[in-house]
């Protein structure tokens, strides 16, 4: 396809940041053809270059609230790619999937990501969602945010008990109580709770001292 190999030659342009990347991406939704969209969503994830696959990735977001197969294609494909910087843009895509829901009606979605085999999945919902409580429904409700978070610092990811921890933290700014509360009943001889705790306390911690 002509149009791909174009988005190709000018994503392999972009060495660092992901704002041209996301535009190119824009700019394929903004065809108003989502069924073409997402056919060069999924030639742009054959490339060997991983801007192109991040290109891919924000279409697919961009899609996913209105197109299950989309939403499918980003956690069963696009969270094995092995290059981060194609994750960070999951990340992002699972959010804009969430945002273009609605976080409450996502959250049977949200769920089910943070239970997938792969840690790649389950990050792009910890990370993505960062900062939670700047998000319409987990603004409101703080605590549904921990309650979803803090069963994951016994992951065996270590990648992604720091994203727990450090989404964790960020609750804390405004909701230092809640996060408190959820820490000291925490068991931190368990597999990997020493640091999601020392990360979620940072704050705490230093406003303490």
């Amino acid at each position: 396809m002509r149009i791909t190999t174009a988005i190709i030659e000018r994503a392999r342009r972009t060495a660092n940041g992901f704002k041209d990347l996301e535009l190119a991406a824009d700019e394929v939704i903004e065809s108003g053809d989502a069924a073409g969209a997402k056919e060069i969503a999924l030639e742009l994830l054959r490339s060997e270059v991983h801007q192109a696959r991040c290109v891919a990735t924000f279409i697919l977001g961009r899609l996913a609230a209105g197109d299950g197969d989309a939403l499918a294609v980003l956690k069963q494909r696009v969270s094995l790619d092995e290059d981060w910087r194609v994750q960070e843009i999951l990340a992002k895509a699972f959010d804009r999937f969430c945002a273009d829901t609605g976080y409450e009606a996502a959250l049977p979605t949200i769920r089910e990501w943070l239970s997938a085999t792969s840690a790649n999945t389950r990050r792009a919902v910890t990370e993505g969602l960062r900062i939670w409580t700047a998000r319409p429904y987990f603004r409101a409700h703080p605590e549904a945010a921990v309650a979803l978070l803090s069963p994951l610092r016994t992951d065996d990811s270590e990648y992604l008990r720091k994203s727990v921890g450090n989404a964790l933290r960020d609750i804390s700014k405004k909701h230092p109580d809640l996060i408190r509360s959820e820490v000291a009943t925490w068991d931190l001889d368990q597999h990997g709770v020493r640091q999601v705790h020392k990360l979620a306390k940072r704050l705490l911690t230093s406003s303490a001292a």
